[in-house]
């Protein structure tokens, strides 16, 4: 987690707030909070609540989260519980999981399967994207289509001529592939390049306007794999798509 000092001294001059002033509310050192929004410190999370309470914000947006340095998975997923009041052991019941799996990926320990965070990102009824972030959506994408076809690690790998610990990588966020090695895997995968870089800003607002039962439809397996490949039509193709779906819906 990194949180973001300059941020937080915005926050500060916004409300008109002196450096004394937020040190006091928040019952830290004023060298010490100068030394945050610096950058020279990283508080803890306990101090990190205490400056949210005195701004009277949630702790996430003193935080720098969506890219590969801001807020990791598991920190967004504690974030994520915290705020809806569940407690770990609520959280691994409703979705499913064992408490101490729960707690080791809220630790960074380990990476779950895209179908175990479907589960807790439901109990917490939140999307999928809150937790995955833009920033990692790449890795998550070809996760879940490596597994929806039946493809481990090692026989991706093997079939686009890469090494199965750069696939893991890609998938773990950790190294951004070039579009030669999205072209190889996608082939592989039949997934048009596109689909793995695609800008998801906007897509939640998008969801948002539908209704819950579209919203399911949308997540299933199935829809899913009709929308990837969409990536591959042209634009004849798409166009004769998009003139179809409009006369069904004229004439229903």
């Amino acid at each position: 987690m990194r949180v973001c000092g300059k941020r937080i001294r915005e926050l500060r001059e916004e409300r008109g707030y002196s450096l004394q002033d937020l040190a006091k509310k928040a019952e830290v050192s004023v060298s010490y909070l100068s030394e945050i929004e610096r950058g020279a410190k990283k508080p803890s999370l306990k101090t990190l609540d205490k400056i949210a309470v005195a701004l009277n914000l949630p702790r996430e947006q003193l935080v720098e989260a969506g890219n590969e340095r801001g807020l990791a998975l598991g920190e967004r997923l504690r974030l994520l519980r915290e705020k809806k009041g569940k407690s770990l052991s609520t959280l691994a019941e409703e979705a499913g999981i064992s408490i101490s799996y729960l707690s080791e990926i809220e630790r960074g320990n380990v990476y779950p399967a895209i179908d175990t965070l479907k589960k807790i990102t439901t109990v917490l009824d939140v999307p999928l994207s809150t937790v995955i972030g833009t920033g990692g959506s790449l890795g998550h994408k070809l996760r879940q289509a490596r597994e929806e076809q039946g493809f481990t690690q090692a026989d991706l790998a093997r079939a686009a001529g890469v090494s199965a610990g750069l696939i893991g990588q890609i998938e773990q966020g950790k190294v951004q592939p070039s579009l030669k090695t999205l072209e190889k895997i996608g082939e592989v995968l039949n997934i048009s390049p596109c689909y793995f870089i695609a800008d998801d800003a906007g897509l939640d607002e998008m969801l948002n306007q539908m209704s819950p039962a579209v919203r399911r439809l949308l997540m299933e397996p199935q829809v899913q794999s009709v929308l990837r490949l969409v990536c591959n039509c042209t634009e004849d193709e798409l166009r004769f798509i998009l003139n179809f779906i409009q006369l069904y819906k004229r004439c229903h």
